[in-house]
Order: C-alpha cells, then sequence, then structure tokens
C-alpha cells in the first residue's frame, strides 16, 4: 500500500493520541461545564450575542445591586429556549441555516440546571457584567445573558464567553496552542497528554484477564454469572470501566441484566498507547 493510500491515513488517525480520544466524547461520565461570560445590558441582538444585528436599545437604569437580585431565579434547575442561531437540529434542519435565511420557527424550552452563578465584576456606567457560571450540558449562556436582561427589563448580548472547565478539567489542566505546537516541534507533546482512561476514572470497574479478556477485546459479550465482581453490581445499568491485565483500560461497557451479558459500548484496549 502506498504511504499515501486512504488506508494508511486510517491507521495514523487511528494511532494518533489526540485523534483517538475523540472517541470518549459522547460518552464522558462528567458533561458539565463552567464558563465565564461577560454580557452588556440594554439592547439586544438576533444572535443573543455582539456579532449579531442589534434588534433593540433600551435605557437602563439596573444596578449592580439588581443584577445580583436578577441571579437568583437563574440558580437550580431553569428552562431555556434554545436560540435560532443554535445547531440544534429540528426537522432535519439546523437552527442556524434557518435563521440565516430570516426564518423563525417555534421552539420548544428545555431543562437546564445552573449549579453555580456568580456575578465577577460590574461596571454601572457601562452596563456590563461578568458572570462565573457552572451548568449542566446544553446550557446556552448567550440565553441566560438574554434572559437576565429580559428579567432587569432592559434586554442584554453575551459580549465575550470564555469556556473555564469542561468534563472535570480546567483551565490550568490545558496548554495553550502555542504550547502545544513547541512540544510537538520538541517531539514532547505526548509526554504532556493524559491518557484516555482518566476521564473515566469515576466509574465502577471489572477487571478481566486471559481468556476474558481476548473475548472482550474481540467484542464478544461475555456472560456477568462468570463474572465474579459484577456480583457486588448487580442491577447496576450505568456504565463500567473494564480493566485488563497490567491495569490496561480496555473500554467501557454496560450490564443487560435481563439476558445475564456484559455488553462493549466502546473498546480502547487496541487504541491507547
Amino acid at each position: 500500500v502506498s504511504p499515501g493510500s486512504p488506508a494508511i491515513r486510517s491507521v495514523f488517525i487511528l494511532s494518533n493520541p489526540i485523534g483517538r480520544a475523540t472517541k470518549c466524547c459522547d460518552i464522558l461520565p462528567n458533561q458539565n461545564k463552567r464558563y465565564t461570560a461577560t454580557f452588556q445590558l440594554g439592547y439586544t441582538t438576533d444572535t443573543l450575542d455582539a456579532t449579531g444585528r442589534v434588534l433593540t436599545r433600551t435605557e437602563v437604569s439596573a444596578t449592580k445591586e439588581d443584577v445580583e437580585k436578577a441571579l437568583e431565579s437563574f440558580r437550580g434547575e431553569i428552562m431555556q429556549l434554545p436560540p435560532m442561531y443554535s445547531a440544534i437540529q429540528i426537522n432535519g434542519k439546523r437552527l442556524y441555516d434557518l435563521a440565516r435565511q430570516g426564518i423563525e420557527i417555534e421552539r420548544e424550552k428545555r431543562p437546564v440546571t445552573i449549579t453555580e452563578l456568580n456575578l465577577l465584576s460590574a461596571d454601572d456606567t457601562q452596563h456590563i457584567y461578568q458572570i462565573d457560571v457552572a451548568c449542566s450540558k446544553g446550557t446556552y449562556i448567550r440565553t441566560l445573558c438574554a434572559d437576565i436582561g429580559e428579567a432587569l427589563g432592559c434586554g442584554a448580548t453575551m459580549t465575550a464567553l470564555r469556556r473555564t472547565e469542561a468534563a472535570g478539567f480546567s483551565i490550568a489542566d490545558s496548554i495553550t496552542l502555542e504550547e502545544a505546537e513547541k512540544l510537538s516541534e520538541e517531539g514532547t507533546l505526548t509526554e504532556r497528554l493524559l491518557p484516555i482512561r482518566t476521564v473515566f476514572e469515576s466509574l465502577p470497574a471489572l477487571h478481566l484477564a486471559g481468556r476474558q479478556q481476548t473475548l472482550f477485546q474481540n467484542g464478544v459479550k461475555l456472560d456477568l454469572a462468570r463474572l465474579n465482581e459484577m456480583k457486588t453490581m448487580r442491577g447496576y445499568t450505568g456504565d463500567i470501566r473494564v480493566m485488563g491485565e497490567d491495569d490496561v483500560f480496555l473500554g467501557i461497557s454496560v450490564a443487560d441484566w435481563e439476558n445475564g451479558e456484559l455488553k462493549m459500548k466502546k473498546l480502547f484496549s487496541i487504541l491507547e498507547g
């Protein structure tokens, strides 16, 4: 096979430690996120952020104290209306595609959870406020800012946004793109990467060895009755972290108690370096 063939490229992608880690994105046990956001009171846009077309401008009388009081009603579980400029699909069409055509359709509000919401800074002269938000997956911070502005009666538009935490990892755990490029040039980038197993360490573990490990890696469903550790997890229906000999992370599985089988959800062992 020639070096530039699709087969070779596919093998490279699977052996690339960064590319292979994307396989776990849809099954992360911790989907919560945290953001630092800035919004300005007194105007609204069609995108709910500063890049959009201005829709309204309103005189602002709200103060820092008013903003802090307004935040109280947005803590905990709330209902949010997804913005038109979002990647959500309705009837097979992305909302942002419709929005760019000037089409607005009816959307249903969705439950999201705001676990923390704090005011970090306030400029009552420019009506600019910065908040720290810890929230569940699916929360739109643009919408949150717009809803705060609506609650204050003057509208608001998000002017800046920075994600500070995702899947349990914070900014402190990360490196910049420039640092990554330098490490790559030095050939030491992989030394800074956390193993894929790290994001699953909160899950209960099942240890396999010998033939059971081989069968699991080949995609064979295992008999729960033959797995002694599963007796202590009787009835557990969540994801299970499967470990092999020498503490190798094999993958994620789920227990099908009705049929007495351990089913593979995602295999990582042959991909993890």
